[in-house]
């Protein structure tokens, strides 16, 4: 057998972590630093901190500080785990693809039937035409697909002046606001 074919276990590559950092983070409508991680490594904690990392991996650690659970489009929010993400600094939620609309029903649910109050941030594939009915279902921060224009998503976010629907931002449908202002003018 030849020299190059033979290889011990210290020769395995080694593994690197798989940590990104977000370039357009919107937060609360404004372009901000975006001082978080996101690791999608299924199987350990990143050394770079604070770090968001997948739930799974953020439920085993016994020391959480400086860490936060991304939710996968098919969790599902059972009171005990909406119980346990309090603790957390923030919460994720991913989107694999635009056209999965799970995590604004996570997000809604989290903010109206768990009462979260932290940060929810949406991650993944986060489009501009997403952002305003992201903000309206709960999300306070938005991390933008690397091929999204941050000042073009800061002016989505204010191409709409008055909704007609009931969502976490505005509890009232339009009609009801209406008759209220007619009552009182």
């Amino acid at each position: 057998m030849p020299e190059s074919d033979v290889h011990s276990a210290n020769d395995a590559p080694a593994v690197e972590e798989v940590v990104t950092a977000t370039q357009a983070l919107i937060k609360l409508g404004q372009h901000v630093t975006d001082t978080w991680v996101l690791s999608r490594d299924e199987a350990s904690v990143p050394e770079s901190r604070p770090a968001i990392v997948p739930l799974a991996v953020w439920q085993q650690q016994a020391n959480r500080d400086e860490l936060a659970p991304w939710l996968s489009s098919d969790t599902e929010l059972t009171a005990p785990l909406a119980e346990e993400l309090e603790q957390a600094a923030l919460v994720a939620i991913d989107f694999p693809a635009f056209t999965d609309g799970r995590g604004y029903t996570l997000a809604r649910l989290l903010r109206e039937r768990f009462g979260y109050a932290g940060e929810i941030r949406a991650i993944g594939d986060v489009l501009i035409d997403q952002l305003y009915y992201m903000t309206r279902c709960g999300f306070d921060a938005l991390a933008l697909r690397d091929d999204q224009d941050v000042e073009a998503a800061l002016a989505a976010l204010q191409a709409f002046s008055v909704s007609y629907q009931p969502a976490v931002d505005l509890h009232e449908p339009l009609f009801v606001r209406r008759r209220r202002e007619r009552q009182a003018g």
